[in-house]
């Protein structure tokens, strides 16, 4: 005889909701196994003296619950090809919801030569339905506490999280909320749905989640669907339906003539001013301005989804892959013990990618991958940089200073002697000498000059502030005046 599992569910715990099928199954067997005998229906057996025996030593045995799980199913297979009956297991509720052991069950029974049986049973969805009072068909998803996350989350699903078995796990079921729900948002805690003189619903705020006592084996946590702006204007779905629906034919008339060109420099605008956001470490801004951003980007890739070659998801995959890719090190086999480690890491990934897309990296200039239209500053930075990995570079700081000392005579020379164009040159080849110094003292040329730009700004500002005081304007004024003015504005920076 083939050994053979009877998996039965017993429902979410009164007995009423016990099938008939399952019932007649656990008056036939001959070995019943049981997850827990922590359950509401173990009464029912030792009324009607059905003998069984628990996997709950198991819980005591092993630290997570992904490891008692395995235990389980490993026993059952055991004593299944050791028996010459079926061993009929029960688990709570029904045995294809949150039931894990059921799932490893049926991935191993099958090469191992045990035939399972999985029969149906009311799970706790049925009385949270009923109990609860909502309709799933009008949005619904279920989740497990211990594997929730903030990505999971939809407001406009109703949500039930099943598996919150204790205060520490309604903990961590509370702060993964609060990153989508404001901490007043309300939630309900049912405990022990349809189980008479035991059941519990209680509606809370969401900061108050784990301060409520009664946690076990039979509760859920529950948050109504919700339709308010503020939860739906918190997603990325609400933003793609903004976007596409200010580019439809309803939508506003600026919007829809925009073209990738019309708009190309607002991509660039927005993004200096993130930048600046950012070099003045100003939180509020910085906010603001990653969302212009971002705008920028939705309508790119809606312009592109409008005719049908990508939308924002592709970009979001192709980004996705492109991290998982380019970080072996996180995500692979690799290591790395250092950034300089993880930089290398990164450049590998970058040539075997274009490696893959028929590119050979042999056969490309050192100084390609460079976009054309970077400010100046910035890209001879890139240039300077290229180069120097294959030893086209100094090996100290003082023959850059001296290629500086040069370049300045030359411009002397120029502005001396030379043409307007002359000049021009040679006041070109003293910047790009000098970009070349800021690699040598690990300084990022465009970061140093906005330093000063602000510091221009700021001491230039203290003058103009000093003359409203006075009551005067700049030709009211010296140069004389103003250089007092500005060592005194550099004290005070």
């Amino acid at each position: 005889m083939q050994p053979a599992i009877i998996v039965v569910g017993l429902g979410s715990g009164d007995a009423d909701q016990l099938t008939l099928g399952v019932w007649r199954t656990l008056q036939e067997a001959q070995l019943i196994r049981v997850r827990t005998d922590q359950h509401p229906m173990m009464r029912l057996f030792t009324e009607h003296g059905l003998a069984y025996q628990s996997y709950d030593e198991l819980y005591e045995q092993f630290d997570a619950f992904p490891e008692v799980y395995e235990a389980i199913a490993e026993r059952l297979l055991t004593e299944a090809q050791a028996s010459g009956q079926p061993v009929v297991y029960a688990v709570p509720g029904h045995p294809m919801v949150a039931e894990r052991t059921v799932q490893i069950l049926r991935e191993r029974a099958p090469q191992e030569g045990v035939k399972l049986t999985v029969k149906g049973g009311e799970s706790f969805l049925d009385q949270a339905f009923v109990r609860l009072g909502f309709d799933p068909i009008e949005g619904f998803q279920l989740l497990d506490a211990g594997e929730l996350t903030a990505g999971l989350l939809r407001p406009q699903l109703h949500t039930v999280i099943g598996q919150v078995y204790d205060e520490y796990t309604a903990s961590d079921v509370k702060l993964t909320l609060m990153e989508r729900y404001p901490d007043e948002h309300p939630v309900v805690i049912g405990h022990a749905l349809g189980v008479a003189g035991e059941e519990q619903i209680l509606t809370v705020p969401l900061y108050e989640l784990d301060r409520t006592p009664g946690f076990g084996n039979l509760s859920l946590v529950w948050i109504p669907r919700a339709q308010e702006e503020q939860l739906r204007n918190r997603s990325f779905e609400r933003l793609h339906e903004i976007v596409a629906i200010l580019r439809s034919p309803e939508g506003c008339p600026w919007d829809r003539e925009q073209t990738h060109q019309s708009i190309r420099k607002n991509f660039i605008e927005e993004t200096y001013e993130a930048i600046e956001a950012l070099d003045n470490d100003d939180p509020v801004h910085m906010r603001e301005e990653f969302g212009d951003v971002l705008l920028q980007i939705m309508l790119h890739s809606q312009m592109e989804e409008e005719v049908g070659t990508f939308s924002v998801y592709d970009v979001i995959e192709s980004l996705n892959e492109k991290l998982l890719f380019r970080h072996p090190h996180v995500f692979g086999d690799l290591g790395a013990e250092n950034a300089q480690q993880a930089l290398e890491s990164w450049e590998q990934m970058k040539a075997e990618e274009k490696r893959r897309k028929g590119i050979d990296p042999e056969q490309q200039s050192v100084l390609d991958g460079i976009p054309p239209d970077l400010p100046a500053l910035m890209k001879a930075y890139k240039l300077q940089k290229k180069a120097s990995k294959v030893g086209f570079d100094w090996d100290t700081l003082g023959p850059v200073l001296d290629k500086i000392e040069e370049e300045l005579g030359e411009l002397r020379a120029a502005i001396a002697e030379g043409t307007a164009d002359e000049q021009a040159a040679e006041l070109g080849d003293l910047l790009f000498a000098t970009v070349n110094a800021s690699r040598f003292i690990d300084a990022d040329p465009e970061e140093s000059l906005a330093r000063t730009n602000r510091k221009f700004l700021q001491r230039f500002r203290y003058i103009e502030e000093k003359l409203r005081i006075a009551g005067r304007t700049f030709d009211q004024t010296d140069l004389t005046e103003m250089d007092r003015w500005w060592e005194e504005a550099k004290q005070h920076s």
